[in-house]
This record gives C-alpha cells, structure tokens and sequence, in this order.
C-alpha cells in the first residue's frame, strides 16, 4: 500500500520558512528592554550615591567635640575643645574622685569652678545651644537650667559650624574660690510641687578674669551645691 505524499506550493513552502526563522530569532519584548534599562539605571544611581555618602564621611564636622578623658561614674568629660584652665581643674577633680577617700569639700570647689569655666567660656562653643556647665547642674533642673542659658547669657551666640565664625566671646582665665560654707537646701522639682526635699549643701563664693574685657559678664558669684548621695550637684547660682 503506497502513501501519499502531500506536495505544498511554492507559497506554502515560502511561508512554512519564514515561520521558521521567526520561530528561531524570537523577538524581544519592548517591556523586557524598557526593565533591562531601568535595572542598569538604577545600578549606576546606587553606585553614585555611594561614592557620595562616602565622600561626605570623610569631611570633619567643626562643632565636632573629642573626648579627651572622662569620669563615667559622675557624668564629667574633658573635651579637646576646653581650655587649659579647665583641663587642670578637671584633672584635680578625677585625681581627688579617684582617691581611696573623697575631699567633699575640694570636690566642692572644683565643680564650682569648671561650672564657672565652661559656662562663661563661650569663645569654645559651637552655638547658642551648646551650653557650657551643663553636666555640673542636679538633673532635675538641667533642662530648665539649659533653656535659661540659651535665652540670656548665649542668646547672641553666633553659629559656628563651618568654623568661619566672626565674633568676639569670653574666655575665663582664671577662679578663685573666696569661700566656702557648709549649708543645707530644700529643692521643689517642677514635677511634683509636693515634695520639698531638704539636701547638704555648700555655698562657694568666687571671683574670675577673662582673657579680654568681661563686657558684662559676671566675674564674681554665688554658687549652691548640693550632696545628692555621694554626688554633688551645682543647684543655684547668684
């Protein structure tokens, strides 16, 4: 029994090669282009920003402080950007801190005095919000005592974050402690009016010079300390 072969035309033949090679070269979807294109985009964006960010990390910031020492256990810091003057009171401090049995009475007059250093020493500081004294001041009033600050003695303070700054500020040269008594406070925290809690406390009297004319600010005060614990704790100051 004989088969019969199917014979095509001429234009079957045509077409049946055509469909073929298209069947061989498929062609590539628009979309599948359009997404190869955004993904390439998108790699080329990241590998800039990166460059960029690291590039930034790099540039020191100016009001950036450096943590020369410190005495965790109290709260203190020595920063590359305080003075000699404050350095060695500070180091008096951590020496005495750090002894087997604690002076009160120096450790008194020492943060009466970086009190005084790092607040009226303003040529140091960064901005108006960079309130020196701070870590000195009992911490329920140090937001208060912040905020204060800011407003009166540091209200002009220029910004000098970029280093440019044009200003003439205080700097203290020196603290003398013209005296010191042993007293007691009673503190009301804004928090809870009922309570009036009574604490030790000394009141240290002192005079200080600038490096230049004080042009208005004090040289001579009143301070309160008071012995939270075996803490001390600037409270008030005239």
């Amino acid at each position: 029994m004989s088969k019969n072969k199917v014979k095509l035309t001429k234009e079957e033949k045509k077409k049946l090669k055509e469909e073929k090679k298209k069947n061989a070269n498929p062609i590539v979807k628009p979309t599948i282009i359009f997404s190869i294109i955004i993904v390439i985009v998108m790699v080329l964006v990241g590998v800039a920003l990166v460059f960029l960010f690291k590039g930034e990390e790099t540039k020191p910031a100016e009001g950036e402080k450096k943590t020369l020492n410190s005495l965790e256990k109290y709260g203190y810091t020595l920063d590359d950007k305080d003075t000699e003057l404050y350095k060695t009171e500070f180091n008096k401090l951590k020496d005495n801190l750090e002894s087997k049995e604690i002076d009160y009475e120096e450790y008194a007059k020492s943060i009466a005095k970086l009190f005084v250093i790092d607040l009226y020493t303003i040529s140091n500081k960064t901005n108006k919000y960079d309130v020196g004294g701070k870590e000195f001041v009992f911490p329920d009033a140090r937001e208060n005592y912040e905020l204060n600050v800011e407003d009166t003695i540091y209200r002009y303070v220029e910004d000098n974050s970029d280093g440019k700054r044009n200003q003439t500020l205080p700097t203290i040269s020196s603290v003398e402690i013209e005296s010191i008594t042993t007293t007691t406070f009673k503190y009301t925290p804004d928090t809870d009016k009922n309570v009036n809690k009574e604490y030790e406390a000394y009141t240290v009297k002192y005079k200080a010079e600038y490096e230049t004319a004080s042009s208005g600010y004090d040289t001579s005060g009143e301070i309160t300390i008071v012995k939270d614990g075996e803490f001390l704790y600037v409270i008030e100051k005239k």
